[in-house]
């Protein structure tokens, strides 16, 4: 049985090409450590990370310290911890919507037991951010507003410029969850005024699990207590923590494979097209939706959660089988008709009881610039079959 990937907001597949090629080349080659190494090999590994963090800081126009303001950690929620627990203290009050993904919500959550505090700017039913309620929620300790940049429950994109704007107008410090769009959305630093922005590499990036990051401005990390310490290479006669960047957020050995997987990806997209690649996705993506109306136009059966056209989203698309258990019907999709899909809540209850598809959550599809048409017509197929409707 030929097996169809739709799980691609949980991670890219197929990766770069030359992705699996890089990681092994270093694994089998010469697998040096580095900031340690006094030799050749280990500075000609420090160099491709270095320009690897010149790769991000290119693809997310940042102009801020250059390369060494491009922090790596094991994936974006780590990230988010150190960002969101170095910067806030208690007695802080933060800003979120009520479309974040549990990577924000939780380090918020434990903050909040030790005096920090937040309000949810509320969405629409469809995901959307309604702003216009957010200057009542701005309090004279609101330091920081942190957000996703789309959606992974139902796609639908934030306002960024306009967010941007508003943290501009009360002086808040503004964090960015790029998890389902970097590599796939154009994200401008320097025109957001951003102050930090969090990556992680295996989705829209399309390298491996296990890297991810962050970039930061130097006065914003001047202020944070790293929550990870020891050994760096660097300073070595001294037991206090490197006050520079990277090394302040970067102890221990660093995932060099996955440095280095990320670095062959991040040349493959800079040698093809953004754009085509996600209006490709969202040719996909409008296949499916209007595939499922087709089949369904009263929504008995098959109901599509958020936006129904190609609006204001990315390509993750959450459906409901309204007279088939959900995970019944992600089941038969996989033994039956090889098609990877993802049920369940997806880490994010805040936008499930947004999106009114809490407790039960929703069956989710989502495309990649290698999926093909072909395969979401399967994937109907399958839904028609499976529900019972007859095509």
């Amino acid at each position: 049985m030929k097996k169809i990937y739709l799980d691609q907001a949980s991670t890219s597949f197929p990766k770069a090409p030359s992705v699996a090629d890089a990681v092994y080349q270093y694994l089998s080659g010469c697998a040096v450590n580095v900031g340690r190494g006094g030799y050749q090999a280990a500075y000609s590994v420090e160099e491709q990370i270095f320009e690897t963090r010149e790769q991000l800081r290119r693809l997310f126009h940042f102009t801020s310290g250059r390369g060494k303001n491009v922090i790596f950690t094991q994936n974006i929620t780590m990230s988010l911890n150190i960002l969101l627990k170095g910067i806030l203290k208690p007695g802080d009050h933060v800003l979120v919507t009520s479309m974040e993904h549990n990577a924000v919500m939780r380090p918020l959550v434990q903050l909040q037991r030790q005096g920090v505090t937040f309000d949810r700017i509320p969405c629409d039913h469809e995901g959307n951010l309604i702003l216009s309620e957010a200057d009542a929620l701005v309090k004279p300790n609101t330091r920081l507003l942190v957000c996703l940049h789309a959606s992974n429950v139902c796609g639908t994109i934030m306002p960024l410029k306009e967010i941007s704007t508003f943290c501009q107008k009360h002086g808040l410090l503004f964090v960015l969850d790029s998890a389902q769009t970097a590599g796939t959305l154009p994200i401008d630093m320097e025109e957001l005024k951003l102050d930090a922005l969090a990556f992680t590499g295996h989705k829209g990036l399309r390298g491996p699990q296990g890297i991810g990051g962050f970039l930061i401005r130097s006065e914003l990390a001047s202020q944070i207590e790293p929550l990870l310490s020891g050994g760096t290479g660097s300073i070595s006669h001294t037991e206090e923590v490197p006050d520079f960047l990277p090394d302040r957020f970067e102890p221990g050995t660093p995932n060099i494979p996955g440095i280095l997987g990320l670095h062959a990806a991040l040349d493959d997209l800079e040698n093809s097209s953004m754009d085509l690649a996600f209006q490709h996705e969202l040719t996909l993506t409008k296949q499916f939706i209007d595939g499922i109306l087709t089949l369904d136009p009263a929504e008995a059966s098959l109901r599509v959660i958020g936006h129904k056209d190609t609006q204001n989203r990315c390509a993750v698309v959450s459906i409901q089988t309204l007279e088939v258990d959900m995970a019944r019907a992600a089941f038969e999709l996989d033994d039956t008709y090889g098609i990877m899909s993802r049920v369940g809540l997806h880490c994010a209850p805040s936008a499930h009881k947004t999106l009114g598809t809490y407790p039960a959550g929703t069956l989710r599809f989502s495309f990649g610039p290698e999926n093909t048409p072909e395969e979401v017509d399967t994937a109907l197929h399958a839904l028609a079959e499976i529900t019972g409707i007859s095509q």
